[in-house]
């Protein structure tokens, strides 16, 4: 194995050689990554250190006072807006690209104005989904700053995402599959929820893995539509703060630095939490 190693690895360097225009943009390539790899593990780092000393058994109190600056009850928020969120968008984000790629004509002016639509959506900052989602779901359906407005706003956000990585991954699964299940005598709708969907999974997870981060990472949109109050609410009509408003509430205030990064890494943890968990469903279901 070594001796082959050996070789490639001869047979590669005689080949740069000969072209040293492919040898520099392998260097660029490999010098990208590296970079890449040592920028993330310095901000993981540098997180870590400023603020896992200071997780506190004050800092996961229920309530939260000005004493303990509590994220309790922004990690239960966090956890309930994102839930709401997915429950609402994944299902129409699936369907939607479900009907481009299996149903909708290739060429159609209809299918080509929706993803038109859906790029658009995906390049407008995020404050102005708050704006919409405080005139709109705040002040026009009078439900006032409240989980559910937030919610709703982070479902428009989230939907053109979930869309264009669903419509990757069924158009990534082989025409044969289908082929093969209509020349058994399966239908339209049973051959896609039964062999296309299921093979496009992993795919669709990774879509939902990114609208997950962007959920909990949001704060624009938030501040304008789910509020900042400080406290689990009774009801998804209350006002409440997610972790990252209350990670941006802590440190701007300037008084609760300390506790910012302490969030800040259980923010970190979450989300890394829910990557490594929707890896492993991904890869089970993949196996099976």
């Amino acid at each position: 194995m070594e001796t082959k190693n050996g070789q490639t690895l001869k047979k590669k360097l005689l080949a740069y050689k000969a072209h040293p225009f492919s040898a520099f943009v392998a260097a660029l390539v490999l010098l990208a990554a590296l970079l890449t790899f040592c920028i993330l593990l310095f901000l993981v780092a540098f997180i870590l250190v400023k603020g896992v000393r200071y997780l506190t058994p004050d800092l996961f109190a229920l309530k939260y006072t000005t004493e303990n600056a509590s994220l309790m009850p922004a990690l239960i928020n966090t956890l309930i807006i994102t839930a709401l969120s997915l429950v609402i968008a994944v299902p129409i984000g699936v369907f939607a690209a479900i009907f481009l790629v299996e149903y909708a004509g290739k060429g159609s002016k209809l299918v080509s104005l929706i993803r038109i639509t859906t790029e658009t959506l995906s390049g407008i900052p995020s404050i102005i989904y708050g704006l919409f989602g405080l005139l709109f779901f705040a002040t026009a359906l009078k439900w006032g700053f409240s989980l559910l407005s937030g919610s709703f706003t982070l479902v428009i956000m989230i939907l053109p995402l979930v869309i264009r990585t669903t419509e990757e991954a069924l158009k990534s699964v082989p025409d044969s599959y289908r082929e093969a299940s209509f020349g058994l005598g399966a239908g339209k709708l049973r051959t896609i929820f039964k062999i296309v969907l299921p093979s496009a999974v992993p795919g669709i997870l990774a879509g939902v893995i990114l609208a997950t981060g962007r959920i909990v990472g949001e704060t624009a949109a938030l501040i304008y539509t789910a509020g900042t109050v400080a406290q689990i609410p009774s009801n998804l009509m209350g006002s409440g703060r997610t972790l990252a408003v209350h990670m941006y509430a802590l440190s701007s205030e300037g008084l609760y630095m300390n506790q910012a990064y302490a969030t800040a890494v259980v923010l970190l943890v979450l989300v890394l939490l829910i990557n490594w968990v929707s890896g492993r469903i991904a890869a089970k279901i993949a196996k099976n």
